[in-house]
């Protein structure tokens, strides 16, 4: 968030700057399987957000990196040079590092590493466009891709941000939103394991606005978490029908 004030009206009459309503998600698309040369890959689409995750192993780590009891999760998020409008340096910035760990400790939360002791399990995150809930469509990636590459895991994790403009709560808000807010809230959960895995607070909300934001929140990650399971079904329905 930037502060300032917004070159657009953000909330007017009921509506938010792009017509959508406080609940309304962006058009969501995923794809799963899109890199042939990862073992498992996922492609999100949150509007103009696109974020491609490839998974890799679990496979032989150099020896330093061996844990004893469970494999090496690692997680690397990083946006592309293109994927602002203004060229983004290639090499990792500190929000970059910062939410590599913060994925990875959210998927460290569902994966079984202790089935694959002394070994390490890559997820790659690859920003292509960046439009606003970079964090949350790259946390939902991630999960894809681990899934297709037949990771085993609990559940999947899904990821929505709410925020705060003109004084009105909104889900799964986008850049504009998000740099004249008041307030930008990612969270990710497990649905099934009714489980929340990540939440993050930038700006401030009353008691009463967060639990209305939390409501809001699961309701949003359950829809993801849908569109989630209907991806991996499609491919795995073209698989069947090879």
């Amino acid at each position: 968030m930037s502060g300032g004030k917004s070159p657009v009206p953000l909330f007017k009459d009921g509506k938010r700057h792009d017509g959508r309503g406080p609940m309304d998600l962006r058009p969501i698309e995923m794809k799963v399987g899109v890199l042939n040369n990862a073992n498992g890959s996922a492609w999100v689409k949150f509007g103009r957000t696109e974020v491609i995750a490839a998974a890799y192993g679990p496979r032989e780590p150099p020896k330093f990196m061996s844990l004893p009891d469970r494999a090496l999760l690692r997680c690397r998020y990083h946006m592309a040079p293109f994927s602002t409008d203004e060229r983004k340096n290639p090499a990792p910035s500190r929000r970059e590092i910062e939410l590599s760990k913060v994925i990875r400790e959210a998927l460290e939360t569902v994966v079984l590493t202790h089935l694959f002791p002394r070994t390490v399990i890559d997820v790659f995150v690859e920003v292509i466009q960046a439009d606003g809930g970079t964090r949350t469509a790259a946390i939902t990636a991630a999960s894809l891709a681990l899934a297709d590459a037949g990771i085993p895991m609990k559940d999947l994790v899904a990821g929505i941000a709410v925020g705060k403009v003109d004084g009105h709560l909104v889900l799964d808000i986008d850049q504009i939103e998000d740099n004249y807010g008041e307030a930008d809230m990612p969270v990710a959960g497990a649905v099934n394991l009714d489980k929340v895995v990540l939440l993050q607070l930038n700006g401030s909300l009353t008691p009463e606005e967060f639990n209305k934001a939390m409501y809001m929140a699961w309701e949003g990650i359950k829809k993801v978490y849908a569109l989630q399971k209907k991806a991996l079904e499609e491919k795995l329905r073209k698989e069947v029908n090879l």
